[in-house]
């Protein structure tokens, strides 16, 4: 119900803007009678009416579809071009909140450089945690410096940081790095599986894993 109530009111809002647009454009901005001081402010007014558009289209979700006209596919409801790039976001302040889509590497091609392999690098604060998508096809580095480029994988990478832990998802593995200022930490650091680290050094671990009767890892927790 509320759904259809905003739907409603989006639609009855953007019908009567795109007619006030109309009306400036086809009673003003096309006269040739109009002193060039009146005619910049009918401009000015037209603009406004753009940009109040441009965010009241925002809430567009193409109820109806699209239609095809000479620049393409566009919205019956709002007119915005398919899938054309928005400047802005606009989330309600309670209730889910959903920003772009996902994402993935979209080609066999090695680039020559990151920056030509990029395809979504972005980063939000959401209440305090910390997160970053970053997405790219495979392209050459030189990172470990020395002559011979590599190829570096396409990759869909997901961050998070919350409180200083920092939790890295990609399409092989899950990383996660615990907060550890103000621990005191030895000069080395390795990296084991558990079964070969000896069950007395083990038990120093506060990690429950969860699995099923055949020994399968559902999940793990991590006392901190």
């Amino acid at each position: 119900m509320l759904k259809d109530s905003v739907k409603n009111s989006v639609k009855k809002e953007l019908k009567c803007l795109l007619k006030s647009m109309d009306f400036i454009s086809n009673n003003f901005l096309n006269r040739e009678d109009i002193n060039k001081g009146k005619l910049q402010i009918y401009f000015n007014i037209y603009q406004q009416l753009g940009l109040t558009w441009e965010f009241l289209a925002l809430q567009c979700k193409h109820w109806d579809g699209y239609k095809k006209v000479k620049s393409g596919m566009v919205c019956r409801t709002c007119g915005k071009v398919k899938d054309t790039h928005d400047f802005y976001y606009l989330i309600p302040e309670m209730g889910f909140k959903k920003i772009g889509k996902m994402l993935k590497p979209s080609s066999q091609k090695s680039f020559n450089n990151k920056r030509k392999a990029q395809i979504l690098n972005d980063t939000i604060e959401f209440h305090g945690a910390l997160l970053n998508v970053d997405v790219h096809n495979s392209y050459k580095s030189n990172l470990l410096k020395g002559k011979n480029e590599i190829n570096i994988a396409a990759e869909r990478n997901v961050m998070l940081k919350e409180q200083g832990i920092k939790c890295y998802i990609d399409g092989h593995l899950i990383n996660v790095e615990l907060n550890n200022k103000g621990r005191k930490v030895g000069k080395k650091i390795y990296g084991n599986f558990p079964w070969e680290i000896k069950g007395e050094k083990l038990k120093k671990f506060p990690v429950i894993f969860d699995f099923d009767e055949s020994y399968k890892l559902l999940g793990l927790t991590i006392l901190t």
